[in-house]
């Protein structure tokens, strides 16, 4: 797979580094009962999180699953932010009431992570026809894991999308090694979508360069059909390299980035995260008064 220009490439794995260690030390603190709740960490799917991203427009809309904290780091949102709204503080996110799995970054229009399962396709349908009705030709990235193909809002959602034209783009991150197919599909995912009318790409989810390059299709046809279009990414989140070193090891044999330039890498990207830490520890909790905010009666 070509590697994009230098520069480019650089910033595609500071991006994934960064990644990599948020989720490692989320994982620390969640082990030593410092964030609450539920922790679904992305590590292992950097190279899907930040290739896709990276194929979008600032202006299109972005939605995912509970693994939420890479898109939002992908999409630019600060690490503290992400970190503080995962130890419930006013200044994540979500002013510290949606916790790992309901990072949200509206600003950067990433529209958010949902905690179930598929509960977020239908509502990708409905950012791509706000987009259409606007008369925008916005693209809107709706990424989800192998485990929401089987639920009843992806096929429905498929279907509408198909029916309508939407411009909207349905990234299936597959990991081979939690839910190998025969247990999770009895026919090909490129050719479901294909039963609903949505044309499918399959890429290598563990190499930045493929997603970047087959989302980047994906994304080009669904703007200008404009047509739903969707995209598998196979990753194994356990695999040995990982994405990350996976593609330092690709730069450093291209010799765009030396031993010494990926050690800094690694030290900003450590850096930034315990400072994120830091911003988290040092945030208040929300005060009770604020329990019935932004909430309206039923």
């Amino acid at each position: 797979m070509a590697l994009p220009e230098p520069a480019v490439a650089k910033e595609w794995l500071a991006a994934m580094t960064l990644i990599a260690r948020f989720e490692q030390r989320a994982t620390e603190l969640y082990a030593e009962g410092r964030i609450g709740g539920f922790l679904h960490t992305a590590a292992g799917e950097e190279a899907v999180a930040v290739g896709g991203v990276r194929a979008l427009r600032e202006t299109d809309a972005l939605i995912s699953t509970y693994r939420a904290h890479a898109h939002a780091l992908a999409r630019g949102t600060p690490p503290g932010r992400v970190m503080a709204e995962l130890f419930g503080r006013v200044d994540g996110t979500s002013q510290g009431r949606g916790g790992s799995t309901h990072v949200a970054d509206v600003g950067r229009r990433f529209m958010g992570g949902f905690g179930i399962v598929a509960g977020h396709v239908p509502i990708a349908a409905g950012l791509a026809l706000a987009a259409r009705h606007g008369g925008r030709d916005d693209v809107t990235l709706c990424q989800f894991g192998e485990g929401a193909i089987n639920q009843g809002a992806f096929g429905e959602t498929l279907n509408l999308a198909a029916l309508w034209a939407l411009p909207v783009v349905f990234l299936v991150t597959a990991d081979r090694g939690a839910a190998p197919r025969p247990r999770e599909s009895a026919v090909d995912l490129v050719a479901r979508g294909r039963g609903f009318g949505v044309e499918g790409l399959r890429c290598d989810g563990n190499d930045v360069a493929d997603v970047h390059r087959v989302v980047g299709d994906a994304v080009a046809h669904a703007r200008t059909g404009p047509r739903p279009m969707l995209v598998e990414a196979v990753t194994d989140r356990r695999a040995d390299p990982s994405p990350v070193e996976r593609f330092a090891a690709q730069l450093a044999q291209a010799d765009v980035v030396s031993q010494s330039a990926r050690a800094t890498i690694e030290r900003d990207a450590a850096a930034r995260v315990e400072a994120a830490v830091a911003f988290a520890q040092a945030s208040p909790a929300p005060e009770p008064a604020m329990l019935h905010d932004h909430a309206t009666a039923g």
